[in-house]
């Protein structure tokens, strides 16, 4: 599959400049109840999807004269809790692949940078809300969500893309293996 993307995308749009890897589902339970297929599946999705679409649009990027790589993970990588496995292992380590690989090809021009997405609203976030708050109005489990927040709100997907966008973009050209919150304040770790 990533071969037939990253051909399509360089038979169409003559190269890649932008990557952004954003895969994933909440896999998140008790270590104990993980088995080995619970595993490989979430390292699959999570972190060799990100690697191989790297791996891939690097060179492009390189003959380009440089590009932009972001990595979208949770802030759970960086301070898991409990019950929160394979997620949280396979969201680490692609913070540590973000933060190599930037080391690795900046002298390309090439940054790669990891946004750590908190509670933003999505399907994801719907299904959720909707599980914790059965019978309520989707709008107000949002609401009640976003009581745990510190700014009292979840994120909207358009401030998501105003960050991203960011990083994409010439005046994010110094920004380069960072790990940005964007969750509200929620996470216990910067």
């Amino acid at each position: 599959f990533s071969d037939e993307v990253v051909k399509r995308a360089l038979d169409e749009l003559g190269g890649i400049d932008i990557l952004v890897n954003n895969a994933g589902a909440s896999a998140a339970m008790p270590f104990e109840s993980i088995t080995d297929e619970g595993w490989m599946a979430d390292i699959e999705l999570k972190l060799f999807s990100a690697i191989r679409m790297a791996r891939l649009a690097i060179p492009s990027m390189r003959a380009r004269g440089g590009g932009r790589i972001i990595n979208i993970t949770t802030v759970g990588g960086k301070a898991p809790g409990p019950n929160s496995m394979p997620r949280s292992v396979t969201r680490a380590a692609g913070l540590a692949m973000t933060k190599a690989l930037s080391k690795e090809v900046a002298k390309d021009g090439i940054n790669v940078n990891t946004v750590c997405i908190g509670v933003v609203r999505s399907g994801q976030i719907g299904r959720s809300a909707a599980a914790r708050f059965p019978g309520m109005p989707l709008e107000d489990a949002f609401k009640e969500m976003g009581k745990g927040v510190p700014v009292g709100r979840i994120g909207t997907p358009e401030e998501a893309g105003d960050l991203i966008t960011f990083l994409a973009s010439g005046r994010g050209g110094f920004i380069n293996g960072a790990s940005i919150n964007f969750d509200g304040g929620m996470a216990p770790v910067v």
